[in-house]
């Protein structure tokens, strides 16, 4: 597990840095991917190509839908009221 340091710099853990071949001056890439971060060799370039992009869209799609299975949502509870009455709330007729 890697720290933050007080000027907002990370250290590349050692494996990580040789399996990646990453060396120092290397630029990297920080990628919001949902509510984690994906860290990217800039010189990798996984979105350059079409190939690669709809790879990762498909991972991304996959894991979203084995979330969604995960904690499914009840859509036939009846709450009292419909979305149309909302619309008519508070207005005369």
């Amino acid at each position: 597990m890697a720290k933050v340091t007080s000027k907002y710099q990370v250290t590349v853990p050692k494996k990580i840095a040789e399996e990646y071949r990453i060396r120092p001056g290397d630029e990297i890439d920080w990628v919001p991917a949902g509510e984690a971060i994906r860290v990217i060799p800039a010189k990798s370039q996984p979105y350059a190509d079409p190939a690669s992009r709809l790879r990762w869209f498909d991972q991304a799609t996959l894991r979203q839908r084995r979330r969604q299975s995960a904690h499914p949502t009840e859509r036939t509870v009846d709450r009292g009221w419909r979305r149309e009455d909302l619309y008519a709330r508070g207005r005369s007729r």
